[in-house]
């Protein structure tokens, strides 16, 4: 008998849901050490990029290179994400006066000529550079490599049901829809990318998202 079909044995578990459920176990195992590995030669080989940027950033004007900001991670777990600080140190406070200008529907704002954002910061974001600190969020199991960008508390509190389904995944740097469009494409458009890489996530699927993410940077398509 084929193992496709339902079958229950005398102790009331389908073997087909067992054996979902070892290669879910399988692929998460597998994710995690290629996460590990991947960040720590990313880091190594990137630091004196680093510390160009940092001295750059530092340069232009007051504040501190890195910019860190709680966001939400899997399963609606708080954590801080790292990034390289690409805006003017009073960028929240003047986050208000600027909200009816956001030029994406839905709930995150999205912005192409930021008034907040810095000279370095423009290049840090049109390049996706500011993103790479959070290899150091990848690499003590915050984040991953691939999977739905992490949102902030303030727009979670917004999802709707749907919406609330990229949460069960943990949070990436790079994701499906960064390469198909980036900040070009609606909330709603997102939400259905994230929602479909987390129902058919594997790792040919990551590998596969990981290899075409340069070609997404390169294309500067929706970078801003």
């Amino acid at each position: 008998m084929s193992l496709s079909l339902p079958i229950t044995s005398s102790f009331g578990f389908s073997l087909n849901s067992t054996m979902k459920t070892k290669q879910v176990s399988l692929y998460r195992v597998t994710k995690r050490l290629s996460d590990i590995v991947l960040s720590i030669v990313a880091l190594i080989m990137l630091a004196p990029i680093f510390l160009f940027i940092a001295a750059a950033i530092m340069w232009e004007g007051k504040g501190g290179a890195f910019f860190v900001q709680t966001r939400v991670g899997e399963c609606g777990r708080l954590f801080r994400m790292v990034k390289f600080r690409t805006m003017h140190m009073d960028a929240e406070q003047r986050l208000a006066d600027i909200c009816a200008n956001s030029e994406r529907d839905g709930i995150a704002f999205k912005m192409a000529d930021d008034p907040r954002i810095t000279r370095v910061g423009k290049w840090l974001r049109r390049t996706s550079v500011d993103e790479l600190p959070q290899l150091f969020n990848v690499l003590i199991g915050e984040m991953s490599l691939v999977g739905p960008r992490p949102a902030l508390p303030r727009e979670v509190a917004q999802y709707d049901e749907n919406a609330q389904a990229r949460l069960n995944g943990a949070p990436g740097i790079t994701c499906l829809w960064q390469i198909a469009g980036r900040a070009d494409l609606d909330f709603d458009k997102q939400v259905e990318l994230d929602v479909a890489y987390l129902e058919s996530r594997s790792t040919a699927l990551d590998f596969l998202i990981i290899a075409l993410t340069p070609i997404a940077v390169l294309s500067r398509r929706g970078a801003y």
